[in-house]
């Protein structure tokens, strides 16, 4: 699994359904329904997670992954990245402002709730 699938499947867990938001703005009538179902309110899920009051995961790359017990090293957020479509990831700090956001971004293109300033 790749390692934003990881992120995807510790916040959605077995709600995690890459097809259903992308098919649901199509529909005129049902789609309300069906997005009752399947979105999911990111900041709740990740605030109910032990420790979350710890860790800085609103606005850290290296935090989130820390969160949802993934491996923050340089490598896997650098593979993360590239999977994101980032090629030139350093690890920068602006790297890792902008790799958090596209994460956010990816999450609720995916059927997250997430807040605005969260996002790209």
């Amino acid at each position: 699994m790749s390692i934003f699938g990881k992120i995807k499947s510790a916040i959605f867990g077995g709600e995690a359904k890459a097809a259903e938001p992308a098919a649901a703005p199509a529909a005129e009538s049902a789609p309300a329904a069906r997005a009752a179902i399947t979105e999911v309110d990111v900041t709740a899920r990740l605030d109910n997670i032990p420790g979350s009051d710890k860790l800085n995961w609103r606005t850290s790359i290296v935090d989130l992954m820390k969160l949802v017990q993934i491996d923050a090293s340089y490598e896997n957020r650098k593979a993360l990245a590239q999977e994101l479509g980032n090629a030139s990831y350093s690890g920068s700090a602006e790297d890792n402002i902008a790799l958090h956001k596209r994460v956010m971004s990816e999450i609720a293109a995916n059927g997250g709730i997430v807040p605005a300033e969260l996002k790209d």
